[in-house]
């Protein structure tokens, strides 16, 4: 739960009212992952996950581990700074009406992403996997500690364009198409929404069984400042440099190294040297209460 430890204090009156649970608090990175797998292989029915999208990425990586017929059901109680993926899935913004909603809802089934890299790493992803300009973004966001929520992203956005404007060479095949184009950015989208408001596939949804993603070609710095508000507002589907799609599964091959977020967490930073990627869907795969 991270830093939404402090805040869950005020949250325990709302589950005494429906008996109870046990909590834990994260310590480290990949803390909830165990926690969620050690509370699926102890029989637990649902791992309520109270935090941000990082929270909610760990999570679900540690329920994924266990066979589907053991995994727990998924609730969600938003208090980070985009809580994207609350979003997608339709919980309440309020903490006390999404943990009510997780406690007393109708499960629904949604499709995970998975990810593997050319050196063999593996992690399964929720809402958005991006590649390029907004992995830029969102590794220059972990160094504004001072920020939060929107703004943090926006300012990290600013200083994207203006000191790593760097096109990519991808090549990308699919079960759907096959292209090689200059690219800045590649958005693989499972919800609507990352970075706390841009809508960068704005009819992509977690249960409906297939990934869209979003390009934007080489564009001059100038651009990028005029597409932004497009893609906060999810209209940037109507220009020209941008390139929308649906896939299931997908190949990447680029020319040079990739950085790479998975929901907010880097999956390949600074100083890293992936340069091709596996991408897969796994439908329907967990149950989520909201």
């Amino acid at each position: 739960m991270g830093k939404a430890w402090r805040q869950a204090t005020d949250l325990r009156p709302v589950l005494q009212e429906f008996g109870g649970a046990d909590w834990a608090g994260t310590v480290y990175p990949t803390h909830a992952t165990e926690l969620a797998l050690e509370a699926a292989r102890q029989g637990y029915d649902q791992v309520i996950a109270l935090g941000g999208d990082g929270t909610v990425h760990e999570v679900v990586n540690g329920l994924m581990q266990v066979p589907i017929e053991e995994r727990p059901k998924l609730g969600v109680v938003p208090m980070g700074s985009g809580n994207d993926f609350a979003f997608a899935v339709g919980a309440p913004s309020d903490p006390h009406k999404a943990l009510r909603r997780a406690l007393t809802g109708s499960p629904r089934k949604i499709d995970v992403g998975h990810v593997e890299d050319d050196k063999g790493r593996k992690e399964y992803w929720d809402n958005t996997l991006g590649i390029g300009f907004d992995a830029t973004v969102t590794q220059r966001s972990h160094s504004l500690p001072v920020l939060r929520g929107f703004l943090m992203y926006f300012v990290a956005l600013m200083q994207t364009i203006m000191l790593n404007h760097v096109p990519i060479k991808f090549e990308f095949s699919s079960d759907e198409e096959t292209w090689e184009a200059m690219k800045l950015m590649l958005v693989i989208c499972n919800g609507p929404r990352e970075g706390g408001g841009f809508h960068v596939a704005p009819e992509a949804k977690p249960d409906d069984g297939v990934f869209h993603y979003a390009t934007i070609e080489d564009v001059s710095r100038p651009m990028m400042f005029r597409l932004v508000p497009e893609v906060m507002r999810g209209t940037h589907v109507r220009f020209k440099s941008v390139k929308m799609g649906q896939c299931r599964s997908l190949a990447l091959k680029a020319d040079r190294p990739l950085y790479i977020h998975t929901d907010g967490e880097m999956f390949a930073g600074f100083g890293t040297d992936v340069r091709q990627l596996k991408i897969t869907m796994h439908p329907a795969a967990l149950e989520v209460v909201v």
